[in-house]
Order: C-alpha cells, then structure tokens, then sequence
C-alpha cells in the first residue's frame, strides 16, 4: 500500500511512493505518470463514464474501509493505521491528511509526513496552497450553514 497524504482533489493529493509496501522503485517516467493517474482518478472515473457519473463507488469503498478500520481498531485490534485529513501541525495547513495509527479511542499516533523524496516533499510544498484555500472555503460553508 502507499500512504497518500495532504488533501482530497488534484494536486492536493500526494501519493508517497517512496514509502510504499512492499517498497517499488520507478523511473521518475513512470512515477510521474502513476501519481498523476492517482492524484486524477476521479476525474478519470467520471471520464470513463462520459460524464454520466461520479466516482461515488470510489468514495463509498473509502468510507466504508475507514470506518470499519475504526470499529476494529476502537474494538482493540492494534497496529490499524488509515490516513485521515485532520487537526494537524505537520504543515503550515490546519488540516493534513497523514497516516494515523488509530486505536480505542480514536487517534492514538499520527505518523506524519516521514520519510520523503524531495520530489514528493515538493508535491507537498506545491499543494500546501490549494489545502489551505480548500480549508478556508470549508469554514466559510460551514458558518454559513444553518439548519432549516
């Protein structure tokens, strides 16, 4: 699996290659080419659906994996770990996603960036301002939401 960390959309989403298990090495060729592919799936799902769609399924088996990472790790399975976009201090961004190793309680440890290429540290420093307007678009909403 790899870690995929920052944010939701486009280029806001930083898949760590390097950090990948079982480890793979690519040329960058082909490692720019599958971060593209993942930081665009969405769009590529509701491409393949001529606009007829959404990558709603896509969504769904997230969510549903989350949450049933959740209620294993709340029911005390150790060593659960999912990355989630959350209060963090990793970046100058209020929220990051990161990997967060998830216990009874809820979050027990957030992994944090690690260990990075400078490649995929420049995919983070390059996302960082579209997460923080994204977030700021987000509490915008979210004051402005009232309950009818």
């Amino acid at each position: 699996s790899t870690p995929v960390i920052g944010g939701h959309s486009g280029n806001t989403i930083v898949p760590v290659i390097s950090q990948c298990v079982p480890n793979i090495s690519l040329p960058y060729y082909e490692r720019d080419e599958v971060v593209r592919r993942i930081q665009n799936a969405g769009t590529e799902v509701v491409d393949a659906k001529a606009g007829q769609g959404s990558a709603t399924l896509s969504m769904a088996y997230a969510a549903y994996r989350f949450i049933n990472s959740l209620l294993e790790a709340g029911a005390g399975r150790k060593g659960v770990v999912e990355c989630a976009f959350v209060d963090s201090n990793e970046t100058t961004a209020p929220y990051f996603s990161t990997p967060l190793l998830l216990g009874p309680e809820g979050v027990e440890r957030n992994y944090g960036l690690g260990s990075m290429t400078s490649y995929e540290a420049d995919l983070v420093k390059q996302a960082i301002p579209e997460i923080n307007a994204n977030i700021q678009k987000g509490i915008k909403f979210a004051a402005a939401f009232k309950v009818e």
